[in-house]
């Protein structure tokens, strides 16, 4: 049963965050290709990607402060 409703933006983040990992699966591609909504996708995909530098950004200062 397809649904023509726009995803939320949590729905948007997370598909992001799993597509970041490589485990979204072509099903839940297919299905999401027709609901998320294309500037959803790239504000949260920079948000991910800040989170992630600064994650890296804070690993490598405890690491050196060692």
């Amino acid at each position: 049963m397809e649904s023509n409703k726009q995803a939320s933006f949590l729905y948007s983040l997370k598909a992001v965050i799993w597509s970041f990992f490589g485990l979204r699966r072509k099903s839940d591609f297919d299905s999401d290709e027709a609901k998320l909504n294309p500037l959803h996708i790239i504000i949260a995909a920079l948000i991910a990607v800040a989170c992630f530098i600064g994650t890296l950004i804070s690993i490598v200062k405890y690491v050196v402060l060692k």
